[in-house]
């Protein structure tokens, strides 16, 4: 059992740690507006997913979130990297840029594994 909470904790811990990063840049830096531009997205649509993902991640992270709440960041998290992945393809972006967002997506995957079989022990 104890596997199964070492990752699950660093997955998620791996793919917060991501997501705040990006938030971050998403608030902080020119070029992710200018990227945000490239892909055809408004700049609003910047700010709400950089407030989206900071929550996101304050419900992956903390135990006493409900379950229910979890499997929504979850979700939320997994249409924002398909959604990321569509739209890089769909500007004309190389396939190493696209395929970012699916291998985050791996990343969350796991994350939501080992989450669920840490829920099938308690």
């Amino acid at each position: 059992m104890k596997i199964k909470v070492i990752l699950y904790w660093g997955s998620t811990a791996l793919i917060s740690l991501m997501m705040l990063f990006s938030a971050f840049n998403y608030f902080t830096s020119p070029d992710m507006k200018a990227a945000f531009t490239h892909l055809g997205f408004p700049d609003y649509f910047r700010v709400q997913l950089g407030v989206a993902k900071i929550l996101g991640v304050v419900a992956l992270i903390f135990p006493f979130i409900p379950v229910r709440i979890k499997e929504f960041a979850y979700f939320g998290f997994t249409i924002t990297f398909i959604s990321a992945f569509i739209a890089h393809l769909a500007v004309g972006d190389p396939l190493s840029v696209a395929a970012f967002p699916l291998v985050t997506l791996v990343i969350l995957a796991i994350s939501y594994y080992y989450f669920l079989k840490t829920q099938i022990n308690k």
